[in-house]
């Protein structure tokens, strides 16, 4: 359980989970552009299996927090740290997926290739495939009913295609944590169910953590055990029924926001202006 605090940090009621040390570690941590800070003082703890979806406007850090814990941008202030260690550059204990995007038609790597890169891509030396990454090669084909795309080249697959190697090239070494950048925008509702599931299945065979931007929680909110919310500079962190609420989200816009749900779905509206995203603005299906 969990308590959200009104300056948005989160203190923990239990002791067992005090004592584990968490995945993903971050302090005091600050980033920003320019001397404006996008987000400050960001206090969080990330368990094994735990599913965080991380939600806000756009411009809010959301991928600069994904960056900074790559180790692809360096925080203002305040420290990260994997399985209590500092973070590393390409960290084999780290899985990311990419926001969804087109590539060359004549790229020649195959899907294949991608999930096998993902296994060996930061070995030194010669490839080499033995035969355990080959059975684990084959078991995410399995799961993303990719075996009949393996061998064609990954210009040549959709883009819903595409994003079903990517997510399997981050979870096919089994990382500790996985990072995923929007990964089911502009899919269809088939491939966004198809790759969460994907995610989740993933997070519980291997008590992988999982920090998962997203502009619409929907397709993942039966996933969901937290919710860090960014917004103006604040952000809030929480379960979703602590977080998605009008009272919350009208304080963290400084603006009446409105949270409705129906039939387990949730959309929130408001005057939040242009610049914020589709959640916000969202349709019932």
């Amino acid at each position: 359980m969990s308590d959200l605090s009104a300056g948005g940090r989160l203190t923990s009621s239990s002791s067992s989970t005090a004592l584990e040390t968490p995945v993903l570690s971050i302090r005091d941590a600050t980033f920003g552009y320019d001397e404006r800070p996008l987000w400050s003082n960001l206090n969080l703890d990330v368990a094994q299996g735990e599913f965080i979806a991380i939600i806000g406007s756009n411009g809010s850090g959301k991928t600069s927090l994904l960056r900074a814990i790559l180790g692809q941008e360096h925080l203002t202030a305040g420290e990260i740290k994997l399985n209590g260690k500092s973070i590393s550059t390409g960290s084999r204990s780290i899985g990311y997926i990419p926001q969804s995007r087109s590539v060359d038609a004549n790229t020649p790597l195959r899907g294949k290739d991608l999930l096998t890169m993902g296994l060996n891509g930061h070995r030194f030396g010669l490839p080499f495939t033995s035969r355990k990454d080959k059975a684990r090669v084959s078991h995410i084909l399995d799961c993303i009913d990719g075996h009949e795309l393996a061998k064609l080249p990954i210009g040549q697959l959709s883009g819903g295609q595409l994003q079903r190697f990517r997510v399997g090239q981050a979870v096919v070494d089994e990382p500790d944590l996985i990072l995923a950048d929007e990964p089911l925008s502009a899919l269809d509702l088939a491939q966004q169910s198809i790759l969460a599931e994907l995610i989740d299945r993933e997070r519980k065979d291997h008590s992988a953590a999982v920090l998962f931007v997203t502009h619409d929680v929907n397709p993942v909110l039966g996933m969901v055990d937290r919710v860090l919310y960014l917004a103006n500079g604040q952000f809030k962190i929480g379960t979703p029924d602590e977080v998605l609420r009008s009272d919350v989200l009208s304080e963290l816009y400084g603006a009446p926001v409105d949270v409705v749900r129906n039939q387990g779905r949730i959309a929130v509206l408001g005057a939040l202006g242009a610049d914020h995203e589709h959640h916000a603005h969202e349709e019932w299906h």
